[in-house]
């Protein structure tokens, strides 16, 4: 009698486990900057669109009442009739409907009436992701004005 050894092949377990962990190591070392990336453009596209908001939010205020609210009253204005002077002379708000207080980042909107950049209007800022004046790519400033640098 002749016995007859049958041999298996394929992975193991613990190979197809190490093969995978390696591609995935692979994957998140190539796209994990690029994922990053898109991220800080979308918290930095967030924080232009909230200041554009509160600028039309504000640009009505400016019409019912005849000027912006002061960098005292904030935007809190926007919300909230402002009980500080100048007073407004025909609240008719909330001018939005959601408060924007802070920006993606969780750092407060810097309101500034008059505007040190628009001396007619005001300043509006986020000073992005390191919440420090300047900075670039994510850390860039997010203002309420045209930069003439730009």
């Amino acid at each position: 009698m002749r016995k007859i050894y049958l041999r298996q092949s394929g992975l193991t377990l613990t190979q197809v486990l190490i093969v995978v962990v390696i591609v995935g190591v692979i994957a998140a070392v190539i796209l994990a900057p690029r994922l990053l990336g898109q991220a800080g453009r979308a918290l930095q596209t967030r924080a232009a669109e909230d200041i554009e908001t509160l600028g039309i939010a504000l640009d009505r205020y400016a019409k019912d009442n005849g000027d912006y609210p002061s960098t005292e009253q904030g935007l809190k204005s926007l919300w909230e009739s402002p009980e500080e002077p100048p007073l407004p002379i025909n609240w008719l708000g909330p001018y939005i409907q959601i408060p924007i207080t802070h920006d993606p980042w969780g750092n407060p909107y810097i309101y500034i009436r008059p505007g040190v950049h628009d001396e007619y209007g005001y300043d509006l800022i986020s000073f992005g992701s390191d919440g420090m004046e300047g900075g670039t790519g994510e850390a860039e400033d997010v203002v309420s004005w045209i930069r003439r640098d730009e």
